[in-house]
């Protein structure tokens, strides 16, 4: 499994934004577990899923999915 396919910056823009995992499933209407998932790159998200995230922490999918080889470009 390609590690930079998983990598994304939920975990971290979940706590710049002072949310708990249960505040983010909240939001988008998802359990605890998907979030802490997701978090871990353990479960990749449904682009609809994807956007409702991106939408809470108003960034695009780019800038909170991409691979760590474009973070930072």
């Amino acid at each position: 499994m390609d590690e930079a396919t998983h990598q994304n910056l939920v975990r971290k823009l979940r706590r710049w934004n002072e949310l708990s995992q249960q505040e983010l499933a909240d939001a988008v209407g998802v359990s605890r577990q998907t979030i802490a998932n997701i978090e871990k790159g353990n479960y990749s998200p449904s682009v609809h899923l994807a956007l409702d995230i991106c939408r809470v922490f108003k960034k695009t999918v780019e800038e909170v999915f991409a691979p760590e080889t474009n973070e930072g470009a």
